[in-house]
């Protein structure tokens, strides 16, 4: 049998309950020349008879299971190594692919010829809203034609997320341990890249607001931002054709930290004096010359993060809530 074109590697983990719907839209696409790998480890959110039934209903489901509890990133290296695939899909249980979107993706393969990575869009739903990913303004810029990454560094601006494009199978880097364990893997596959193409089409919907997956490797923490991106910037500094790339790394970095530090329930209250001072040590580091702060409010936050300010941070955080607040009333 020959290989197919696509393999989607999916770890198995199922917190909330959202696996079965994403299987579903997997095997309701019209286009046929795809694999399922899911990877089941021994974690208690890996439901191994909702799996079996699976690979029992399709033949392009196959289950892959691992003898131990190891996390997202080396259950994606497992089924990475396992695939057949020309190229690869990474999901999680949570995102639903749209209808048609392999299709699309197989359809844009064919236009493009070989490429290495092919970015495509993504939505986001949470409470019944839906709105497009990080990433829509620079790919409805990106054109039709494929591209050389340093030619558009400004992709290096885009969301870090493994789940918004196809990779060659044999251009895929290891995923290290961690939470935000995509974030080096997305930025060496771009640097390894000879050709880049992209979709402009929503393809794949994550149902949560967080995007980050919940289960990361055994003594995972939010902290692990930090190294994660640092070895982004080892990566590009061992790069120099990416030079240009630096300051729109730099912006997407500031601006994860500030998500994950704004966001509820990911960095716990008595290590956010330490969560934002261990940021403004990576702002200062990793500083590109000449760079210039985004305007508006985003600026503001910038700003008080560059010098290390704390205290103003969080009244400025408060302010904003109480005016939100008002302005509902």
């Amino acid at each position: 049998m020959p290989s197919p074109l696509i393999s989607v590697v999916l770890p198995a983990y199922d917190q909330q309950k959202q696996l079965k719907d994403c299987l579903d839209s997997l095997l309701a696409q019209s286009f046929r020349d795809f694999e399922v790998v899911l990877v089941v480890d021994r974690s208690p959110d890996a439901p191994e008879r909702l799996t079996e039934a699976y690979e029992m209903r399709d033949s392009r489901v196959s289950v892959l299971r691992l003898d131990a509890a190891v996390g997202v990133g080396r259950s994606r290296n497992a089924g990475a190594a396992h695939a057949k695939g020309e190229y690869l899909l990474f999901l999680d249980s949570d995102h639903v692919v749209e209808p048609e979107a392999i299709q699309a993706m197989a359809d844009r393969l064919a236009e493009t010829g070989e490429v290495d990575v092919l970015l495509f869009g993504h939505s986001r739903e949470h409470r019944d809203r839906v709105w497009p990913g990080g990433a829509a303004r620079i790919l409805a810029s990106a054109g039709s034609e494929a591209f050389a990454p340093q030619e558009r560094p400004e992709i290096f601006g885009a969301p870090p997320l493994i789940w918004d494009r196809l990779l060659r199978r044999d251009g895929v880097p290891s995923f290290p341990d961690g939470h935000y364990e995509e974030i080096p893997v997305v930025h060496e596959s771009l640097l390894a890249a000879r050709r880049v193409a992209v979709l402009d089409q929503e393809c794949v919907r994550i149902r949560r607001r967080h995007t980050v997956h919940p289960t990361g490797s055994p003594g995972s923490s939010h902290f692990d931002i930090f190294d994660q991106y640092g070895r982004s910037f080892e990566l590009l500094d061992e790069h120099q054709e990416f030079t240009a790339a630096r300051p729109f790394l730099f912006t997407r970095m500031i601006r994860n930290f500030l998500f994950v530090f704004d966001l509820g329930g990911c960095v716990p209250r008595a290590e956010r004096p330490q969560f934002f001072h261990r940021a403004n040590e990576y702002y200062r580091s990793y500083l590109p010359t000449d760079f210039r702060r985004p305007d508006g409010r985003e600026g503001i936050k910038f700003s008080l993060l560059a010098s290390g300010a704390y205290a103003a941070f969080e009244v400025a955080k408060l302010s904003q809530i109480a005016r939100n607040a008002v302005g509902r009333s």
